[in-house]
C-alpha cells in the first residue's frame, strides 16, 4: 500500500479525489499497489462532505507523516505551493502537480532536488491538462532532436476566437459569454493577455531543449485587440486567427513567442476549435506529431494528475530522468525572427502612397470596408517590420497588426 496526500480541494483537487475513488480498482491495478488517500489539505471547511474525514489545515501533518510517500499539489500559484513542494521533496516524498506557475518558475530547481533525493517531481497536467505531452517529450520522443513546438495552449482564448470567427461577434461580447459559461475567469487577464500560454510554452521549451527557458524572456501578446473585422479579413485570405505559443530552434538559437497568428486553413492547428487545445511538435526524425484534446477542466486535468500519481507510485525509489538544466537559455531576440504582418490602417487620401513608400510591394486584402485599408507585408525580420509600423503610425492611424503564417 502507498499512502498519498492532496494539497488543495478546489476544482482540480476535488476532481483528483473523484477520479481516485471512481476508478479505484483500475488505478490500483495499473499502479501495482493499493493507493490510499490519507490527507487533503485546504484552508476551508466543507460542510456535510465526506472529505472532512481526511481534511487537515496544517501542511506539517503531511510533511511529518512518514507514511505519506506521494503528494499531489493542485493549489495553484507560486506561494505557498513552492515552499510546500520543496519541503516535501527534501523529506523524500515524490510530488506531482498541475501548477504551471510553479513549474515555469521553479521547475528546474525542483527536478534537481528530486533527482538528488532519488524521488520524482512530475507535472504532466501543468501544460496540456488532459493532453499527454510531458511524458512523450521525456520518453517517446527522446530519439529525436525537437526543433519546433507550436500549440494552442489555452482553451479560453481558443473558445473566444472560435466564436468570433463562426458567429461574427466582437471580443467583449464573447468574453462575457465565456465568463457566464465558466470558461473564463471573472478576471480573465492571465488567459486573454497570453500569460497562461506563455508559462506553458516555457515549460515545453525547457524540456525540449534541455535548458531553463524563462517565461519572462518570451515575447507575449494577447487577443484583446482582435476584432470582428479581423476575422472577416482572415476568412477572405483563407486563414483562421489562433493564439499560438511557439518555440523554435534555428541553427543553435531558440526563440519563443506567444501571439495571435493568421494561419492558413491547411495548417494542422487551423481546425482546433472551441475549448480544445493541441500541441504540434516537429522532430528531425519523426517529423510532425500532434497531440489534441481538452486542455483544461476539472476531470481532464485531474486525470493527468492521477496518471502522474500512478507513475510516481510505480517508480518509488527510482528517479525518472528529465533533461531540464538549471542553466538559463539565452533566447534569440524576436527582432531577428522572420515574419509577415497583416496590417489594417484608417483610409484617407494619402494612405496608399504612405503604405507603398514605407513597405514597397504589399498584398492588399479586400473586404468591403470603405473606411480602412488592409494589406500583408513581404517577409522581413520582426525588428525591421516593427520600425516600419512605427513610421506608418506617424502618418496614419494603424488599427491592428497581426502576424501571418501561410
Amino acid at each position: 500500500m502507498v499512502t498519498i496526500a492532496v494539497l488543495g480541494y478546489g476544482t482540480v483537487g476535488s476532481g483528483v479525489v473523484e477520479v481516485l475513488e471512481k476508478n479505484k480498482d483500475s488505478i490500483n491495478k495499473k499502479a501495482g499497489k493499493q493507493i490510499r488517500l490519507k490527507y487533503v489539505l485546504d484552508r476551508k471547511e466543507f460542510k456535510d462532505n465526506p472529505i472532512n474525514a481526511r481534511l487537515t489545515h496544517d501542511i506539517e501533518d503531511i510533511l511529518n507523516d512518514d507514511e505519506v510517500q506521494v503528494i499531489a499539489e493542485v493549489m495553484g500559484g507560486v506561494e505557498p505551493a513552492y515552499t510546500f513542494v520543496k519541503k516535501a521533496l527534501l523529506k523524500g516524498k515524490s510530488v506531482v502537480t498541475s501548477n504551471k506557475e510553479l513549474v515555469a518558475k521553479h521547475g528546474a530547481e525542483l527536478l534537481k532536488i528530486a533527482k538528488e533525493e532519488n524521488i520524482n517531481f512530475l507535472f504532466e497536467a501543468s501544460v496540456g491538462g488532459g493532453i499527454p505531452i510531458i511524458r512523450p517529450l521525456n520518453q517517446s520522443l527522446t530519439a529525436d532532436e525537437i526543433y519546433q513546438i507550436t500549440g494552442i495552449l489555452n482553451g479560453t482564448t481558443n473558445y473566444i476566437l472560435t466564436k468570433m470567427s463562426e458567429e461574427g461577434l466582437d471580443f467583449d461580447s464573447v468574453l462575457k459569454e465565456a465568463q457566464d459559461l465558466g470558461y473564463a475567469e471573472r478576471n480573465p487577464e492571465a488567459d486573454v493577455e497570453g500569460h497562461d500560454a506563455c508559462r506553458k510554452i516555457a515549460i515545453l521549451s525547457s524540456l525540449a531543449f534541455g535548458m531553463h527557458v524563462d517565461y519572462k524572456d518570451i515575447y507575449t501578446e494577447g487577443i484583446t485587440k482582435i476584432s470582428d473585422r479581423d476575422m472577416v479579413y482572415a476568412k477572405q485570405i483563407g486563414c483562421d486567427i489562433k493564439l499560438l505559443a511557439t518555440s523554435k530552434k534555428i541553427d543553435d538559437k531558440v526563440y519563443a513567442v506567444v501571439a495571435p497568428i493568421m494561419i492558413g486553413n491547411d495548417h494542422p492547428l487551423s481546425n482546433v476549435n472551441g475549448v480544445f487545445n493541441a500541441i504540434f511538435v516537429k522532430g528531425n526524425v519523426i517529423g510532425d506529431v500532434m497531440f489534441y484534446g481538452k486542455g483544461a477542466g476539472k476531470l481532464p486535468t485531474a486525470s493527468a494528475v492521477v496518471a502522474d500519481i500512478v507513475d510516481a507510485v510505480k517508480h518509488l525509489g527510482t528517479n525518472i530522468i528529465s533533461f531540464w538544466s538549471k542553466k538559463k537559455m539565452k533566447m534569440m531576440s524576436i527582432d531577428e525572427v522572420p515574419a509577415k504582418y497583416f496590417i489594417r490602417v484608417k483610409r484617407d487620401e494619402e494612405s496608399k502612397a504612405i503604405i507603398n513608400k514605407i513597405f514597397g510591394f504589399v498584398h492588399v486584402v479586400y473586404s468591403g470596408y470603405e473606411d480602412e485599408i488592409a494589406f500583408i507585408t513581404e517577409e522581413e525580420k520582426e525588428g525591421e517590420l516593427q520600425e516600419k509600423v512605427k513610421a506608418l503610425q506617424e502618418d496614419t492611424e494603424v488599427l491592428n497588426v497581426i502576424r501571418v503564417e501561410k
